[in-house]
């Protein structure tokens, strides 16, 4: 199967608007919408091939920045990277080979129809990098609150509720509190693996793995989504990312990447078979297992959204 590397940038306009092409009929998944860019040559580097791209193709002086995201991408005839950068430009942009041209607003990126290696590129660049799994509580709840409130200072804007052991009516008290502080934060909350609970507090819902083919699980979802709600879900292999994808998840985590503390019997997949995993779904996937703070630029060169970590994010 056929490799290609394509480079692609986030061009911005002084309103801070991006530039997305359409594809022109004749060409793979024509009259969807993308990040404008091309091939890597032989011998060419991802920056010069991205200059290039942009110079022929819209007639303006381009520079690549800041590193995005690097999403792999199985299609049925090649397998494809989509490298995204950051650019600084020179010019005005015209589609100079007959494409259409929009400066779409960033809250409405989404509504675009896109390939699937591009809606990952949307999702890295609106919405967070890190992922707060939250740890069981001891016996102190005001104590595992003050953790909260601290990781959500340092920055958590998506928090996932669980508390392994804890008593449900204790549970239930405690997810009200917590989810009220994640609002206060601006935060957004999914609790883990129980609908009824998340739409009684009116927040998102984390799915298990396990819980990803139980029968009549796309109705349960359907007041979350009414709701405004995300829904997330736990995958750990090739099918599970595949159900969490037909059931329409907002995103998933995906790991252990790393031996982690938390299951000391489970090998980690590692970067490679994560990338790999990530080829054929478009989701937004967090990547979990040993991870902080300081992997998320090599998470987003795996494909990755971000990560998500218990020790490495709580307060």
């Amino acid at each position: 199967m056929k490799q290609i590397h394509v480079v692609a940038g986030v061009i911005r306009d002084i309103r801070g608007r991006v530039l997305l092409a359409r594809r022109t009929d004749g060409r793979d998944l024509a009259g969807l919408w993308e990040f404008p860019g091309g091939k890597v040559e032989p011998g060419e580097s991802p920056e010069d091939a991205l200059a290039r791209e942009l110079r022929e193709e819209l007639g303006i002086e381009a520079a690549a920045g800041t590193a995005v995201i690097r999403v792999p991408q199985q299609y049925p005839d090649k397998r494809l990277v989509l490298d995204v950068r950051e650019v600084s430009h020179a010019g005005k942009p015209k589609g100079l080979d007959g494409q259409a041209l929009v400066w779409a607003p960033p809250h409405k990126l989404a509504e675009y129809p896109m390939p699937p290696a591009d809606r990952p590129v949307v999702a890295a660049l609106l919405q967070p990098d890190r992922y707060l799994v939250t740890p069981a509580p001891a016996d102190d709840d005001d104590a595992w609150l003050e953790g909260l409130l601290r990781a959500l200072a340092q920055g958590c804007q998506r928090v996932h509720l669980r508390a392994p052991g804890c008593e449900s009516a204790r549970w239930a008290s405690l997810a009200a509190r917590a989810v009220e502080l994640c609002r206060q934060a601006g935060a957004v909350a999914l609790l883990n693996g129980d609908a009824g609970l998340a739409i009684r507090l009116g927040t998102g819902l984390h799915l298990r793995a396990a819980q990803l083919g139980e029968p009549g699980l796309a109705g349960a979802l359907a007041p979350i989504r009414a709701a405004g709600a995300p829904v997330a879900a736990s995958c750990h292999h090739a099918e599970d990312l595949a159900q969490a994808q037909r059931l329409e998840c907002d995103f998933a985590v995906l790991g252990p990447v790393n031996v982690t503390p938390t299951h000391p019997g489970a090998a980690g997949i590692g970067w490679d078979a994560f990338a790999r995993l990530r080829e054929d779904v478009s989701l937004p996937i967090y990547a979990i297992g040993g991870l902080g703070p300081a992997d998320i630029p090599l998470a987003r060169n795996h494909g990755a959204q971000g990560i998500a970590a218990i020790r490495g994010l709580w307060g």
